[in-house]
């Protein structure tokens, strides 16, 4: 399958709560069709890079993959210091580009913000996929604290197997250790203990059609905490994910597209159903 030519494109956004503050924001974008806005988690752009592009690819769709602001050492304004900050700066970011009927996927951060966009209730946005979101408090499964970890151990719990994800990092440049670090810095900005108590009551309120997806292996937030998850989203779909860690779309990625794929798909009518007896 060719592979779908990819635009990297910078704008300026202004921040929901203060529109005196103007955000740059980077983005890839891929694909024509029905928009799909894809947003990472803490592990940074790179963890969607090649979803995004299998998406596109697969599904025959435009896919939109922001940078959030300060990760990958990209410039981050100080206003711009919580998940739903985000969540706001993506709903203008749609009204910038004047896209309709989006359905927005996200891992882990990149989830808790979809979540929050779905709470904003724009009319922009028509559906909303969580892949391993954090941002919830289920006492009897907390998220892991991963503060003091060395990278093998982090690994071990983000991967079914994580042989083929791990990298030796005095491989790494000074580009790319700058990177990482300017990762780890953002996240602990937006996201410091990774939950806000009050998300998991709010949920009530998310209306759009989600479907949450559940690494069987992920040890950072266990299938018991997805389970909890999707639970609080009135008639949300929760489907788990043999072989499967953390980062769903980067350790089983076409099974991630074909969940989607199959969820996008109208149910049959009764009318076709009786056709095939």
């Amino acid at each position: 399958m060719m592979s779908t030519p990819v635009t990297t494109r910078n704008t300026v956004v202004a921040l929901a709560a203060d529109k005196s503050v103007e955000v740059p924001l980077t983005f890839q974008e891929q694909g024509r069709g029905r928009a799909f806005l894809v947003l990472h988690g803490g592990a940074g752009p790179q963890s969607v890079a090649g979803f995004a592009g299998l998406l596109a690819r697969r599904a025959g769709v435009r896919v939109i993959a922001p940078v959030h602001p300060g990760f990958a050492a990209t410039d981050r304004p100080q206003a711009l210091d919580g998940v739903p900050g985000l969540a706001g700066l993506y709903a203008a970011l749609l009204d910038e580009l004047g896209l309709d009927d989006v359905t927005v996927i996200g891992n882990s951060l990149g989830g808790w913000i979809a979540a929050e966009i779905g709470l904003l209730n724009s009319p922009r946005v028509s559906g909303i996929v969580l892949l391993d979101p954090v941002g919830i408090d289920v006492p009897d499964h907390p998220v892991t604290d991963v503060s003091g970890m060395t990278p093998d151990q982090i690994m071990a719990l983000s991967f079914h197997d994580p042989a083929p994800f791990r990298i030796d990092p005095t491989t790494l440049d000074e580009g790319q250790r700058a990177a990482a670090a300017a990762n780890r810095a953002a996240l602990q900005v937006y996201a410091g203990t990774m939950t806000d108590p009050t998300l998991r009551t709010r949920l009530r309120d998310l209306t759009l059609p989600t479907l949450v997806l559940w690494g069987e292996s992920d040890e950072i937030v266990t299938p018991a905490y997805g389970r909890a998850f999707a639970e609080a989203i009135p008639g949300a779909h929760f489907d788990v994910l043999p072989r499967t860690g953390h980062m769903p779309q980067l350790e089983t990625p076409d099974a991630v597209v074909s969940a989607i794929v199959e969820a996008a798909e109208p149910p049959p009518s009764a009318h076709s159903l009786s056709d095939r007896h």
